[in-house]
């Protein structure tokens, strides 16, 4: 049996905010494996940050980026209470969802926002693209083109500016803070401004 150094249960937990106990057992699990133990974290995460998504978020603060007064944007994220409102964790997160708008440009929330309208008129464009298939490949290259389009410009979906692995999106990010801080969090609406440019949001 693998011997789990306090030092590597120490790392884990800086590295995951989780507590000593779960990352000792994360680790214990992997067989010391410290990659395996923050995927065991993650997802043991993910499970209690669904059973909290139902949750009343009702408290929490709007945060605003603005880069070199001419692009700017606005986002309220909510939380359950104040005591975590008041928490760095949760202002860094809402901080960085700001510069994140304000880069990535989202049109919409999640891919729930997008009007049926605006989805069928992209399904016709990528029909069009596509020439001399059977009708089952069709659709499964129109369903591709879909989730690109709602990655591009759905804020939930899109991948997150500051990870330089293209791995985590917006929707993960939020996922995780939950999981961290114990309450569910809500993306509730955001703006974006451009210096000359009429806000469609």
């Amino acid at each position: 049996m693998t011997t789990i150094s306090a030092e590597l249960v120490k790392n884990l937990r800086e590295k995951t905010g989780a507590g000593m106990m779960e990352c000792k057992k994360a680790l214990t699990e992997s067989n010391g494996d410290f990659e395996k133990a923050i995927d065991i974290l993650r997802q043991k995460g993910l499970a209690s940050a669904q059973k909290k998504s139902g949750r009343t978020a009702s408290e929490g603060l709007i945060e605003s980026y603005i880069h070199m007064g001419k692009l700017g944007s606005m986002v309220e994220i909510n939380c359950e209470t104040d005591f975590v409102a008041r928490t760095d964790d949760f202002r860094n997160l809402a901080k960085d969802i700001a510069m994140h708008i304000a880069a990535a440009n989202p049109l919409y929330l999640s891919r729930e926002d997008v009007p049926q309208e605006v989805l069928e008129r992209e399904k016709e464009i990528y029909r069009a693209q596509v020439t001399n298939k059977p009708p089952q490949v069709v659709e499964k290259i129109i369903e591709g083109k879909l989730e690109k389009f709602y990655t591009d410009f759905c804020l939930l979906d899109q991948i997150f500016i500051k990870d330089t692995e293209q791995k985590q999106r917006i929707k993960d990010l939020v996922t995780e803070k939950i999981a961290k801080l114990g309450e569910n969090i809500v993306i509730r609406r955001f703006v974006r401004f451009q210096l000359g440019e009429v806000s469609g949001q």
